[in-house]
C-alpha cells in the first residue's frame, strides 16, 4: 500500500483538500460550474452502481426502485450529486462529508427536491468506530482527497454488512492520468481548477484491492470509466484502467 505523508495520522482528513472544497461549495449543483466533469460523469456511476447492486439482490435494475430498502452510505458526498439520485432509486440513503458547508449544500438542496437524506458531517473512521453498517458504501471520487489511505479504505470496508457491497472510483497512478486527468483536465482544458489533484495520491488498483482487503472487502469488479471527446461523454470500459476506474467489492 502506498505511504501518504501523513500514513500514519489517526484521521483521514486531508484540512487542505477540505478547504479547498468548502470554498467552491456553493457550485455543486451548477452543471456549467466547477464540478461540471462530475455532472457528466454522473450517469455512468449511478448506472455502474444500480446495475450491480440489483444484480447482487436480483432485482430488475430499470424497475423504478430497485435499490427499494437497502441502505446505503455515500462517503465524501459533497453537495449530494450521488445521494440524490439513489435515494430516487428507492435507498435510504446517509451522506457523510468532512466540510460543514458541503453538508449544508447537500441538506439545503434535498430539502429543496423533497428528498428525505440522513446529512451528516463527518468521517469514515469515525462512522466505522461508531458501529455503523450498511448494506452498500460508496466511495466515488473521494479516496485521492484522504490523507491516510489505509485507515480510509479499511474503515469503509469495516461499514459494509456481511453480504453487501462496496463501490469506489479514482484515478489510477500512471503517466496517462498525470497526462490527461492533471495536466489536460486542470491546465490546458481548465475542466477542474488548478490543484484538484495529486497525481502522488492517485492509487493503482492493486493497492485499492489490497485495502480493501483489510477491510474485509474481496474486490470481484474492476473497469475503466473512459471520455470519449467527440460525443464528449464518459462509457465503462473493461479494458482501459488507464486514468479512471471504478470497482465493487463484496463482504462475503
Amino acid at each position: 500500500m502506498v505511504e501518504t505523508a501523513h500514513s500514519h495520522a489517526s484521521s483521514t482528513v486531508d484540512p487542505a483538500e477540505v478547504e479547498r472544497f468548502s470554498r467552491i461549495a456553493d457550485e455543486w449543483w451548477d452543471p456549467a460550474g466547477k464540478f461540471a466533469p462530475l455532472h457528466r460523469l454522473n450517469p455512468v456511476r449511478i448506472g455502474y452502481v444500480r446495475d450491480r447492486a440489483a444484480a447482487h439482490w436480483q432485482r430488475e435494475a430499470l424497475s423504478g426502485h430497485p435499490l427499494e430498502g437497502l441502505s446505503v452510505l455515500d462517503i465524501g458526498c459533497g453537495g449530494g450529486l450521488l445521494s440524490e439520485p439513489m435515494t430516487r432509486l428507492g435507498a435510504r440513503v446517509t451522506g457523510v462529508d468532512a466540510s460543514a458547508r458541503n453538508i449544508a449544500v447537500a441538506s439545503l438542496h434535498a430539502e429543496r427536491q423533497g428528498l428525505a437524506i440522513d446529512y451528516r458531517q463527518g468521517t469514515a473512521e469515525a462512522l466505522a468506530s461508531d458501529g455503523a453498517r450498511f448494506d452498500v458504501v460508496m466511495a466515488l471520487e473521494i479516496v485521492e482527497h484522504v490523507s491516510d489511505v489505509d485507515l480510509f479504505l479499511r474503515s469503509c470496508g469495516q461499514m459494509v454488512k456481511p453480504g453487501g457491497l462496496l463501490f469506489l472510483s479514482t484515478l489510477n497512478r500512471t503517466a496517462k492520468a498525470w497526462a490527461l486527468a492533471i495536466a489536460g483536465a486542470e491546465y490546458v482544458l481548465g475542466w477542474l481548477p488548478r490543484g484538484t489533484h495529486d497525481w502522488k495520491k492517485f492509487l493503482k488498483p492493486s493497492e485499492v484491492a489490497h485495502g480493501l482487503r483489510t477491510g474485509g472487502i474481496e474486490t470481484d469488479d474492476i473497469v475503466g470509466v473512459v471520455y470519449s471527446p467527440l460525443s464528449r461523454q464518459w462509457s465503462l470500459n473493461k479494458g482501459d484502467l488507464d486514468v479512471n476506474y471504478m470497482l465493487s467489492g463484496v463482504r462475503r
